[in-house]
């Protein structure tokens, strides 16, 4: 295994390493400083996009020209030609202190978003389904600091995490609807060294891999959620993972350069950058772009 800075661009909160398989191309997020990158799987080539609000999560749209972003305020467009960005649907219009954070693609090319409350105190957020005719549907409530969407191999199960709840969860995934149901504790959450549950995936073996925020380890849990294999990181901020690279064997991990909130500690000079793990041997799945 070999853990290396792929790029060192001190993101104020990377976020949401995303593959794209037809373009072969990494996409991350600056979550604080509202930016979208885009590099090879060796860090070249870099482009970046402005948004106009905190970011939370990207899916790739379907004919590859461009992607939906989760900002502070909303569903939004962005055209990768124009930068243009333009609203879709705001689902919390009343709730001034949450915005929208992570979020995955289903295997029918929906977008399933989690909002937050930015001080990270009450359970003011929600769980949102956007679908490919860009309708918004409510699927769970209660939720502080939504995280680490994503889905088991068979489709039948979608992962979630409240990050302050010390757990990570698994519902009953309904792939033809996008109803979720029968929410329960997938696997526990270590929070002795002060870490929390942030980004996750799933791998082709349908292992779930876990960011540990403010610990600086991911966690790999097998399907039954036990501790499977640890990977202590050089930076304690890490943010999210995903496997990607033409065989989708290098795991992509996002960090962050300033804690959101001052109680969070600093972290060394390669905080913000964002690394590639090759060596595992493990592959990840392809992930699906939004749209029908």
């Amino acid at each position: 295994m070999k853990i290396e800075v792929l790029i060192d661009v001190k993101t104020t909160l990377g976020e949401g390493p995303l593959w794209d398989a037809a373009q072969e191309r990494l996409y991350w997020i600056d979550s604080f400083d509202g930016r979208v990158f885009c590099a090879t799987k060796d860090g070249h080539e870099v482009r970046a996009w402005d948004v106009p609000q905190k970011i939370g999560s990207m899916a790739i749209r379907k004919d590859g020209t461009g992607a939906i972003v989760s900002l502070q305020r909303g569903f939004h467009t962005l055209d990768f030609k124009t930068g243009d960005v333009e609203l879709i649907h705001d689902p919390e219009p009343a709730l001034e202190a949450n915005r929208l954070n992570d979020g995955k693609v289903d295997r029918r090319g929906r977008f399933i978003v989690g909002s937050m409350d930015t001080k990270e105190e009450g359970p003011n957020g929600g769980l949102y389904r956007l679908d490919p005719d860009f309708s918004v549907t409510k699927i769970d409530t209660g939720i502080i600091c939504s995280n680490g969407p994503c889905f088991s191999p068979d489709d039948r199960t979608f992962y979630f995490q409240d990050t302050w709840a010390g757990e990570i969860w698994a519902y009953d995934y309904d792939i033809e609807t996008g109803s979720v149901s029968n929410r329960r504790t997938f696997a526990k959450v270590d929070t002795s060294r002060g870490g929390a549950a942030d980004g996750s995936t799933v791998d082709a073996e349908g292992f779930l891999w876990n960011a540990l925020v403010y610990d600086g380890r991911l966690v790999r849990h097998a399907p039954d959620g036990s501790v499977d294999r640890i990977i202590e990181m050089p930076v304690k901020k890490v943010t999210s993972v995903m496997f990607g690279g033409p065989n989708l064997d290098i795991l992509y991990v996002t960090s962050m350069s300033k804690p959101p909130l001052p109680r969070f500690p600093d972290d060394g000079r390669l905080r913000g950058s964002l690394f590639a793990i090759s060596g595992l041997g493990v592959r990840g799945i392809e992930e699906p772009r939004f749209g029908s």
